[in-house]
């Protein structure tokens, strides 16, 4: 039996019971990580940044996992489409008086108010507000720059994990955060439509997400009649706004989150 180290306390519920889950899984068929990564493709670095919480295990290796320590792959699959919700939400950001912030796919970091003197200026108390306003707003904005070179620096780390797969410059950002434009390639098969960078229906994709499968989003997208900005392969807000969109167009959750049902939506063959 393996001594696990405690997970982090910030992870969300539903992802803290899938990573107990995967751990028990390997704990009873007593396979190390470096077994695991032979029996699933995934290499040893890969499975203890997800058996500790640091990252979250693709559908693929949690589907390996299951068929490996003889579970059931469609619960442990369902568990993990809830869990990918949650990651990619993010958690809240919370300000000092304790209340939350909308979610934004960030990390929350604590927001300290700044004091402003008002003395007996009529305008103090606007004044207060409008600087507080300003440093939550750059904590933001800097968080998500931090965030986006996190996640280029994680998809890097995967697709130099995966076997067979030769490491290459990511279509996501550069070292610099400068975005990647990508082409549109708008092709229909079998009543659906595809843009030549994924054939996925069911991948989570939401707000900070970066990647090949967010410019399939966006193209099918600007295709639909719903502009989500440059195609760049970055989840951002005019992204999110658009999906948002055609979910509610279509009477899906709004939720700004592009999962199976959204997809479905965006693969449809409607006219243009």
């Amino acid at each position: 039996m393996s001594r696990w180290k405690p997970l982090p306390a910030e992870l969300h519920p539903h992802v803290h019971q899938l990573i107990v889950r995967l751990r028990r899984l390997k704990d009873r068929g007593e396979l190390s990580t470096r077994q695991l990564g032979v029996k699933t493709g995934y290499s040893a670095r890969s499975w203890q940044r997800y058996l500790n919480g640091r990252s979250l295990p693709p559908r693929e290796a949690v589907e390996a996992m299951a068929r490996i320590g003889g579970d059931d792959p469609a619960r442990l699959l369902a568990l993990h489409e809830t869990a990918a919700e949650h990651w990619a939400r993010g958690r809240p950001v919370t300000t000092d008086a304790g209340q939350s912030a909308p979610e934004s796919g960030l990390e929350g970091a604590a927001v300290t108010p700044l004091h402003v003197p008002t003395g007996q200026q009529p305008y103090g108390r606007h004044l207060r507000a409008a600087v507080m306003a300003g440093a939550v707003a750059l904590v933001l904005s800097v968080s998500a720059v931090l965030l986006l070179a996190v996640r280029l620096a994680d998809a890097r780390a995967e697709l130099a994990d995966r076997p067979g797969t030769a490491p290459e410059t990511p279509a996501t950002v550069s070292e610099t955060l400068i975005p990647v434009s990508y082409t549109c390639r708008l092709e229909r098969h079998d009543g659906r439509w595809y843009a030549g960078h994924t054939n996925t229906t069911d991948i989570i994709l939401a707000y900070t997400h970066v990647g090949r499968e967010v410019a399939e989003a966006q193209c099918l997208l600007r295709r639909a009649g719903f502009p989500p900005g440059d195609i760049d392969g970055i989840f951002g807000p005019q992204t999110q706004r658009a999906v948002e969109r055609i979910q509610k167009r279509d009477g899906l959750v709004v939720d700004g989150v592009i999962g199976p049902h959204t997809w479905k939506s965006l693969r449809a063959a409607a006219p243009e």
